[in-house]
Formats: structure tokens, sequence, C-alpha cells
């Protein structure tokens, strides 16, 4: 048994000083008890937050971040021409650069406030398609990386089997994305044992989208989830551009998220990512679903995608979470931020999301995203109380734009004041120290891997 001494924490009921926790041996919280005090508890001396829950990710291309960003030979650059330099990217990379690659990323979101993420990987073959001689090879690359880094995971395999609505043959370049049912099942099964009996790892399942899924072959995958754990997350990418809400038209007569509603089989182990271009009935629908939409503000402004109904969605009680996704920015706080400041540049008015008169956005924001995305990742934490991770963000004090501040008034200015340095001090997952004074502990070795993997993959 463990204990920590958190002098200004933020609980479920509020903030509380002087908050004893106890941990047991598996990183679970036993206790939490405001007002009391131990002397040989570790001591977070500062604003305590619960660890943020990152639920959508793709390790490999916080690599590629800023390459594409110079303008094609034609105009009209968008989330399509990106993804042209994302397959390009995507076919160079080995097993080793995938897992150097998923280390960095991974301490820096650590250094962020992140203690668990989401990855959504579909990178499964080699270069041809032809499988790894161990078809998880590299999957078990980023549970390796994970375990380096000591963030929590819920694995989410990717099945993907076509390059559009109606079965469309792929596209040469998504051949190292493929599975059919069988092989996709045979893969769930092969990674199961190193994720089970752990608090910080999951096993999910994600269908890549509406137009790399066929319904039969939906519902194959999901069967096969359930034949491991029939409570296991189920992410999928839907309606982030509005040529796939035309295409998904063209095919099904219905736009993505209403023909997906209208399968029935949508509850609160999915999460539907981005799910932008929504019209009114689609956001009252999926708010009622008690799914979660994975929000990811940074990569959905960088791709051009829109920006979603957040004040009608969350008016209808409407769950949310935040991912860093293509990891152009790695940072809660800024994908707080920005989420707020889209709905106000489209309304034209100020703390657009705070919920009420007399609120703090920061605070309904952030306790929305660890809501939502720990129900997203299907993983005991979110919240710093009994039955949950010891997963604890301790900001500095000291920080300039956090001085004098506490509660609230803390957590809105760091999520609403940009830093010129981090103002993180400390992370702990699971009770175990892993960012210290601001840095990653193993942030030397694992930034060393992670140069001498882009300079061979920048050099080709």
């Amino acid at each position: 048994m463990r204990r920590f001494l958190l002098r200004h924490a933020l609980l479920p009921d509020g903030w509380h000083d002087d908050v004893l926790v106890s941990v047991d041996a598996a990183g679970l919280i036993t206790k939490a008890t405001p007002q009391n005090s131990d002397a040989t508890a570790t001591l977070l001396d500062g604003p305590v937050l619960p660890g943020m829950p990152n639920l959508h990710s793709h390790a490999f291309q916080r690599a590629m971040a800023g390459l594409a960003e110079r303008s094609g030979p034609a105009a009209g650059d968008s989330f399509w021409t990106w993804r042209e330099t994302m397959y390009r990217f995507a076919s160079r990379l080995t097993p080793e650069d995938v897992e150097a690659i998923a280390g960095q990323l991974y301490a820096e979101m650590l250094e962020a406030g992140f203690t668990a993420v989401a990855e959504f990987h579909y990178l499964h073959h080699q270069p041809g398609g032809t499988p790894y001689a161990d078809p998880a090879e590299l999957s078990r690359r980023i549970l390796a990386a994970a375990d380096t880094a000591g963030i929590g995971l819920t694995h989410l395999p990717v099945l993907y089997r076509y390059g559009g609505f109606g079965a469309k043959e792929p596209q040469e370049r998504q051949r190292r994305f493929l599975h059919d049912a069988e092989a996709y099942a045979r893969l769930l099964q092969a990674l199961t044992p190193q994720l089970q009996n752990r608090s910080d790892r999951r096993l999910g399942m994600a269908p890549h989208s509406l137009r790399a899924v066929t319904p039969e072959l939906l519902r194959d995958g999901i069967a096969a989830l359930d034949a491991i754990d029939s409570a296991a997350p189920i992410h999928i990418h839907i309606a982030e551009q509005t040529a796939e809400v035309d295409d998904c038209m063209a095919w099904s007569g219905k736009r993505p998220v209403q023909w997906l509603l209208d399968q029935g089989i949508v509850n609160k182990r999915w999460c539907l990512v981005h799910a932008t271009h929504l019209d009114a009935e689609e956001t009252q629908r999926l708010a009622a679903s008690n799914a979660v939409a994975g929000l990811c503000p940074t990569t959905e402004a960088n791709l051009g995608d829109g920006i979603f109904p957040a004040v009608d969605y969350m008016a209808a009680s409407g769950r949310i979470g935040i991912g860093s996704d293509s990891h152009i920015s790695v940072s809660v706080a800024e994908d707080l931020r920005l989420l707020e400041y889209g709905q106000r540049l489209i309304r034209r008015s100020r703390t657009v999301l705070a919920g009420g008169p007399e609120r703090s956005t920061g605070r309904r924001l952030f306790e929305a995203a660890l809501k939502g995305g720990a129900q997203a990742l299907g993983q005991p934490m979110g919240a710093i109380a009994p039955g949950h991770r010891a997963d604890f963000v301790l900001l500095d004090s000291d920080a300039p734009s956090l001085a004098g501040r506490r509660g609230d008034m803390a957590l809105d200015a760091w999520i609403f004041s940009h830093q010129t340095r981090s103002a993180i001090r400390d992370v702990y997952v699971a009770g175990h120290h892993v960012v210290e004074n601001g840095r990653h502990i193993r942030s030397e070795d694992l930034a060393a891997k992670h140069r001498q993997a882009l300079r061979r993959l920048l050099q080709e």
C-alpha cells in the first residue's frame, strides 16, 4: 500500500485540500480522504488533477507532423491530399520505427497530462501487404512502447478491408492495413493474453470507417470481439469529411451517423471519432445513445475537417472526450481550448461551453473529457476516487500563468492561458512516477531512438 498527500486536488465533488490517497499494488485507489495528513506519504504540493484519457491516436503520424504543410501543385488541398502524404510515409515504416515513434509520442503525452491512450492501430503488415511472421508484430511494438513509457493503453486493432463504400477494392497503398474477418479474429485472439488482468490495459476494436467495412464484416468483427469481451470498446471514424457524407448518401440513402445509429448496435461501448458533420436529428440521437463523440480539435483544424456541433450536443447531455489523433499537437490544454474557441468563432460569443451562468468553462470541459474519455477507453480512470487508477497530474504552482491561482481559477488559467513552458510538473500513472519536473523519466533514451528513426525515414 502506498500513500499520497495531495495538497489541493480535484475530486468528483470539487476541489479539496490535503487529500490522503491510499493506492494498492494494482495501482488502484482504495481511499481518498480530504482534510487529512500523513508525514510518511508522498507529497504532491500544488493543484492535482486526474490524468486525462487520450481517446484517439495514430502514433506513427506524430513523426510526419509538419510534412504535409507545403501546398500541392494544384489548388484545393484537403484531407484527401493530406492522406496521400500519410500513405507514402506509412509505406516506409519498419517495426523498429513504429516502436521508436510511439515511445517518444507516449512520453510527450504523459508530459502533456494524458495518462492513457486509445491507439487506433491500422498499420499491420509489411509494405506490400504480406503479414509479418508474427501477424501481431506491429501491435506488439505499440504495446512495448506503452510499457516503456509507462502510459495506460487501450489497444484498438483496426478492421480495414475495403477502399470505399459498397465494398470498393482497396488501393495498393492500403495493403498494409487489410484483414478479412478470419484474420482479424486471429489477431484479436493473439493479443488477448498481453492485455488482460491489468488496470492499465484494455483490448478493443476499431472498424476503420463505414468506407472500409461492409455491414457483414462489421458484424463479424464485433462478434469476434464479443467472444473475448462483450463490453470491450468499439471506436470508428465517422462523418469527418463532407465527401464521406455524400458518398454514404449515394451508397445507402442515409448519412453516416444516421446509418450507424439505425443498425441498433450503438451504445456506451462505442466511440464515434470526429462525427464532425451531423444534422440536428443525428446530434440528438447520438447524444441519446450514450456513446462518446471522440473530438480531436487540433487535428480537425489542421485537416480542415470542420467544427463539431458541441453546443447542441452537450446541451442534450451528449458525452465527449478528446484525442490528439495525428499529433500535430500533443496537449490536453490546447485541444480543450480549441474546442471552446471553435464554438466561440462560429457563434461570436464567449464561454460558450461553460454550461450555464457563473461556471468555469475549463472545469466543465475538463470534467466532460475525463468522464467521456474514461468510458471510451474502458479503463478505471478519470477521477481521484476509490476504484479508479492512481493517475495524478500535478500542476506547477510556480508557473507564471498559475501564480496565486487555486481551484477552477488555476484550471482555467492552465487551459486558456497559453504557456511558453509546460505548467505540468509531475505525472503519476497507477501510482508510478513517470514525469518529474516536466520531463519524462526516460526522455533522453526515447528521444535518441526517435531521432535515429526520423533521420533514416527523412533521408529516404
